[in-house]
């Protein structure tokens, strides 16, 4: 009987287990459940905006907010210039913290800390969008929202007492949302003085840290630690309004000359003259690519009525094509000046001479001047005033109502043949021809030379070309003549100012300047 009711036992078993679970699969089939209601179905178009960020987080600010503009640019041009931006950036870093290690590391007995590897990885920072704030100061505000998933390698090792210790920092994720202010903006490159950066929100940080080859962050409680650690000091010293100031130039500095050209730097160059007078301006030389010249040349006036007079300073930006921008004027009243005593002076370059003009209160830079008013006594007061400068009279024979135009070729800088450099000058003017002599192997040759061309009238519509060429007399050479560059110089200058003496970038040369020297004597 045992036997038989086991084996019944079993039979009832497996039958009554078959017949439950065929009883549970169709009452799964075929019951409803009471408690999951049907699904509402809204198109995206009447979702309000909390609910699409809650469908969809990931979304680029500048979908989310109008106010944000796409920054698809610069991400592209950030995804071509990260390697080389990673090599530069993690130099720099390098150079920065390593001699700051190196200065503390005697404190606590440490033998070495050394980065040993070093690279934020392949994976470049994107911008999900930018705002620009527009205000009246003169600054500019923006508010980036910066996401960066990176994959850096960053191991240090430390060595003390035969041992060696290593950190590697990995895995680098990091949401901020960095408000950055340029201020305020100059007129010199980079354009502004100083960076302020604040946070508009604690950012989120999360990275991985291996000490010793093993996760750091898997001990539990180290993660959460880490992160309210970084969030807090980070918010501490650094959200709104708290900032962090990079000063890039002094803003005083900056200020001196407003930059004029396009690229580059401004070339100015100072015109003076007497108000009133007939007698033309005078110039000073010409100051290429600089922001801050100093001329120290000194210029001599007669002065006919000092308590009406006004000495005019014009500031220009020398072109090689064109007319020449002005970058400023002012005037000073000799009424103010008195006799005998030498007077600094400091003068705002402004756009007009009208005080009420609203254009001078943009700021364009400031010119330092030195003032000496020298009153004659009876015996030395001159008896033409306007030929009293410092150029000679025409010669006995010279038309009248022309003059003599006297050019004096002085020296080049920087010339480069291709095959030789023998340079010599030729002048071109009125179909007439004037060579200078040839310095042998120079690329700074100097000739002192004088040429004169008698003229009828005035050539104040005219220009003289000024050729500066290399010959060599060697045999066989293919190229035995090269030009090293030219200049076509207008001579309405000197026919105003009576005497110039400036330096000019030679044409199709890479770096040649050349200075000459041209007066215009009358009869």
């Amino acid at each position: 009987m045992g036997l038989i009711s086991t084996i019944l036992g079993i039979f009832g078993f497996g039958f009554g287990f078959l017949i439950g679970i065929v009883a549970g699969y169709f009452a799964f089939i075929f019951s409803e459940p009471t408690h999951v209601k049907n699904p509402k179905i809204v198109p995206l178009s009447e979702r309000s905006d909390d609910d699409l960020q809650t469908l969809l987080p990931e979304m680029p600010l500048w979908v989310k907010n109008p106010d944000f503009d796409r920054l698809d640019w610069l991400n592209k041009f950030l995804q071509y210039m990260w390697p080389h931006l990673d090599k530069a950036i993690c130099k720099m870093v390098k150079g920065i913290v390593q001699p700051m290690i190196d200065e503390q590391i005697p404190k606590f007995k440490i033998e070495s800390v050394e980065f040993e590897e070093l690279t934020l990885g392949c994976l470049p920072p994107t911008f999900q969008g930018m705002k620009v704030y527009n205000t009246e100061e003169k600054e500019l505000i923006m508010e980036l929202s910066v996401k960066w998933a990176a994959n850096p390698n960053v191991l240090v090792a430390a060595k003390a007492f035969g041992l060696k210790a290593t950190v590697q920092v990995i895995e680098l994720q990091v949401f901020a949302h960095p408000r950055i202010t340029l201020k305020p903006l100059v007129p010199s490159f980079p354009c502004f003085a100083n960076i302020h950066v604040s946070l508009m929100e604690k950012p989120h940080v999360d990275f991985g840290v291996k000490l010793f080859g093993a996760d750091a962050m898997s001990i539990p409680g180290a993660y959460r630690l880490v992160q309210g650690i970084i969030k807090d000091q980070v918010a501490n010293m650094y959200l709104w309004p708290k900032r962090l100031e990079v000063q890039v130039m002094d803003p005083a500095i900056a200020m001196k000359l407003k930059k004029k050209d396009l690229l580059g730097a401004s070339d100015p160059y100072v015109r003076m003259n007497l108000v009133g007078e007939k007698v033309g301006a005078k110039k000073t030389t010409v100051k290429y690519k600089n922001l801050n010249p100093e001329w120290n040349e000194e210029f001599t006036f007669v002065v006919k009525d000092p308590s009406k007079q006004t000495l005019k300073f014009k500031v220009h930006d020398w072109d090689e094509v064109g007319s020449h921008d002005k970058m400023g004027i002012n005037v000073i009243h000799l009424k103010d000046l008195t006799p005998e005593e030498p007077k600094m002076m400091t003068l705002d370059l402004l756009k007009t001479l009208n005080p009420d003009d609203p254009q001078n209160d943009k700021s364009r830079g400031q010119l330092v001047v030195e003032v000496n008013y020298k009153p004659f006594s009876d015996g030395d007061v001159p008896t033409n005033v306007e030929d009293s400068g410092d150029v000679d009279k025409a010669p006995a024979g010279t038309p009248d109502g022309g003059g003599l135009l006297v050019v004096i070729v002085h020296e080049a800088q920087d010339l480069e043949g291709k095959h030789h450099t023998n340079p010599s000058v030729r002048l071109h003017f009125r179909g007439e021809e004037r060579k200078s002599k040839i310095v042998k192997k120079s690329r700074d040759p100097r000739w002192d030379e004088e040429f004169q061309f008698v003229v009828e009238e005035p050539p104040s519509n005219e220009k003289i070309h000024v050729e500066v060429v290399s010959i060599s007399k060697r045999m066989g050479l293919r190229h035995p003549k090269e030009i090293l560059g030219y200049v076509d110089i207008r001579l309405a200058d000197v026919v105003n100012n009576k005497r110039i003496n400036e330096r000019y970038n030679l044409i199709d040369s890479k770096n040649g300047r050349i200075q000459i020297e041209m007066q215009w004597r009358t009869a």
